[in-house]
């Protein structure tokens, strides 16, 4: 009864308990984590009395989503998301990528403790740093605007991280031969190790655009307008409790504002969980 399945006597197969209770909490938090997402699709196709009733026999509805839709500029707030999560994965690759060539191919006196405290930013929470940001941002001239949100998160040590495991895996061996052909260490970087780490490029990218896409806190205390609002901010400001709660329309706006995501999610899912194992693997 080692294994993941018995096989009896009989010739039947059962389950042992562990796999069992693995699947079911699998399960359970599975259910955990879609509920709510299951209750905003249910409630943006009815109406609010019929939502909280559960009524099954209600009609479905596409008022809430009509009704969604021309109370706040969201193919703006879709634009400045779309702005904004490409600024900050640009920044990241391009500085990310050059951090980690450099940890991963160059000696250098100190190289191990600066790498080590690229890493302690890992451990400080986003939020602890939000009055220097905002500082910061201000002093650049950067206030409620794209490049002011992103400019905090471009210098990842998750992605410096990722970056240097995967360029220090790389045989040497391929980097003389390119230096033998007469590329020199800009040339080297682009030919050889970023080819070798794209399943990392594409898993990081995945993680951080549905990362920033998400992003709240920050976004909400640097933009003032709606050219530079993203959706969360938008769904915030259009839930707020002034303009009226109508738990339907409320969730008709979530769902629009999570559909890019989770469209992009459905669509490219194999390549996103592939990406994920071959990083792994690295």
């Amino acid at each position: 009864m080692s294994g993941t399945v018995v096989r009896l006597k009989s010739g039947f197969a059962r389950w042992s308990w562990p796999l069992t209770l693995d699947a079911f909490g699998a399960w359970a938090l599975a259910v955990v984590w879609i509920a709510p997402l299951l209750f905003a699709a249910w409630a943006a196709f009815h109406t609010p009395q019929a939502a909280l009733a559960f009524d099954v026999h209600a009609p479905l509805i596409l008022d809430n989503f009509r009704t969604a839709w021309s109370a706040a500029p969201w193919l703006r707030y879709l634009l400045n998301t779309m702005m904004l999560v490409t600024t900050i994965l640009a920044g990241q690759l391009v500085l990310c990528t050059l951090a980690g060539y450099a940890f991963a191919r160059f000696p250098f006196p100190g190289r191990e403790v600066v790498f080590y405290l690229v890493l302690l930013q890992l451990f400080i929470l986003p939020e602890v740093l939000i009055v220097e940001n905002y500082a910061m941002v201000s002093r650049l001239g950067l206030f409620d605007s794209i490049l002011g949100i992103g400019a905090p998160y471009m210098a990842s040590a998750f992605g410096i991280f990722l970056l240097r495991q995967a360029f220090k895996s790389v045989p040497k061996e391929l980097e003389e031969a390119a230096r033998v052909e007469g590329c020199g260490w800009g040339g080297v970087l682009w030919r050889v190790y970023v080819p070798a780490a794209r399943p990392v490029y594409l898993a990081y990218a995945l993680v951080s655009v549905a990362t920033h896409w998400n992003n709240f806190l920050w976004p909400l205390v640097v933009t003032n307008s709606t050219s530079t609002r993203p959706l969360t901010v938008g769904l915030s400001l259009f839930a707020a409790p002034e303009s009226g709660v109508n738990i339907a329309v409320i969730s008709a706006a979530t769902l629009m504002t999570a559909a890019p995501l989770l469209i992009a999610f459905l669509i490219f899912q194999r390549q996103f969980i592939q990406a994920f194992l071959r990083a792994g693997v690295r």
